[in-house]
Order: C-alpha cells, then structure tokens, then sequence
C-alpha cells in the first residue's frame, strides 16, 4: 500500500481547504454548502497528477415516497438514502475500497441524484481530511449551550367552502369586488378564497361553472 499511501498524502497536500460558496434551501432551513463542481474540480486535477482514480462499485438505496392533498391538490416528497462504496484506483495497480452516505428529498426525479452526489461529496472530503469553510465542532459550542429546538405548532385546518356561498364566490372570482369595494386582481382572487375555506377540486369546478352561467346553486 505504500504507492497509494504516498499519492493520498500528496492530494491532501494538494487539497487543502474547500469554499462554502453556495446558499441551499430557503428561509429557516437554509444553510451554506461547497458546489459538487468545485469538490470534483479540485480532486480531479490532484487525482490526474497522483495517478489515482475513483469508481462506484456497489450502492444500496433506501426510497420513501409521502403524498398528501393540500387544496385539492395532490403532493410528494421522495426521500432517498444510499449507502455507497468506491474503489480508489493506483496507477501501480494498489487499490482501497472507501463507503459513503448520503441522502435527498425532492418532490419529484431528483432525490437519489442529491443522495449519490451528497455521498460522493461527503466520501471525498473526509476521506481527505479538507477543510470546508469554517470549521464548526464542540470545541468552540458546547452541546448544553444550544437551544433544544421547539416542535412546529400544527398547522390550522381551513374549514370546507359550504355549499351556500358558492354563488358569492362565484361572483367575486368573476367581478373580483372585495370588501370595501376594492377590486382584486384577477390572479389573486382564489387565492383569497382559499386562504379562508378548503375548496376541493369539484367544488372549484361548480363555483367556475356558476361563474361562466351554466349553472345555479
């Protein structure tokens, strides 16, 4: 193992601190993270010139699927986990087996590609010991020091658009007069509606259909 010994003390040498230079997720749960980009930018070239390679050589996967109506409308957030393991490559025929981690939420095709990148990101740099931005551990916060986080207060559930007040939606959508007599915009009346009421999709279907007068409730 001493030729690929030697060549993994040269990349770290080679690699020695990554930029946190992108913002991921928004509000509250955002934080700051380094480019997939920038990780396999930097350990390429120092791979190239060590005589190393990396391969994927197993990956077992964990997929959660939710859905739930939310107005009407039906949602999903895919959850996927893997558990990966790599063959680094040396130009004088020594190899060493490395196992990843990661997982990735998306509402649609993308969760294991953000669980495969995560893992491969993640591999790379604790394999290589490289600092990312500003390291954070316990010796600067004590773990009593922060706060126990809070559980979210439930969301309120919107009560159904009774049947009686069709018309009356029916003819704000269509005129869009408001209270006081103000006029809303177009785009913004259902919105309004369903800030107050759950509508479900048939009743969405009937108030247009009032609306459009080809029917009465």
């Amino acid at each position: 193992m001493k030729s690929i010994s030697k060549a993994l003390i040269k990349v770290q040498q080679t690699v020695q601190n990554l930029e946190k230079n992108s913002r991921v997720g928004r509000g509250f749960n955002a934080y700051d993270g380094t480019k997939m980009f920038d990780v396999m930018q930097a350990f390429n070239r120092a791979f190239s010139d060590n005589g190393l390679n990396i391969l994927t050589i197993d990956v077992q996967d964990d997929i959660r699927i939710e859905r739930w109506e939310d107005s009407g409308r039906i949602r999903q957030q895919i959850f996927c986990s893997v558990k990966t393991k790599y063959l680094l490559l040396h130009t004088s025929g020594e190899t060493l087996e490395l196992c990843g981690y990661g997982h990735g939420i998306d509402s649609q095709d993308k969760a294991s590609a953000k669980a495969l990148t995560y893992a491969l990101k993640n591999t790379l740099i604790n394999t290589f010991l490289t600092p990312v931005g500003k390291i954070e551990d316990t010796d600067s916060t004590h773990s009593d020091d922060i706060p126990v986080p809070q559980p979210k207060a439930t969301a309120k559930k919107l009560p159904s658009l009774p049947v009686q007040k069709y018309n009356d939606v029916a003819k704000f959508i269509r005129d869009g007069i408001g209270k006081d007599g103000v006029i809303v915009d177009e785009s913004e009346r259902w919105t309004a509606i369903e800030s107050k009421y759950s509508v479900s999709a048939s009743a969405k279907k009937k108030i247009n259909a009032i609306r459009d007068n080809t029917i009465q409730v």
